[in-house]
């Protein structure tokens, strides 16, 4: 049996609490991307960098909603200026 490395809204939400980000529970994946960039700050916005370029470069496979609320609101918050 094969089994895939599934990342969903609860592992986004997860990964986004792990940084220190306050994420309520129960958001979807745009809700919880849409609190993740509100007040970054530089050190926070690198943390949050690290994390989508693991998530976007690694193995596992994100659920459609995930890749679409990091490519719509993560990836345009964490553009340098």
């Amino acid at each position: 049996m094969m089994h895939a490395d599934l990342i969903d809204q609860e592992d986004l939400r997860e990964r986004l609490v792990a940084l220190g980000l306050s994420i309520p529970s129960g958001v979807t994946a745009a809700q919880a991307c849409e609190y993740a960039v509100v007040g970054l700050s530089p050190d926070r916005s690198l943390a949050l960098r690290r994390m989508v370029e693991d998530m976007l470069g690694g193995n596992a496979t994100l659920l459609p909603c995930v890749r679409e609320a990091i490519s719509r609101t993560l990836l345009p918050a964490l553009v340098p200026r």
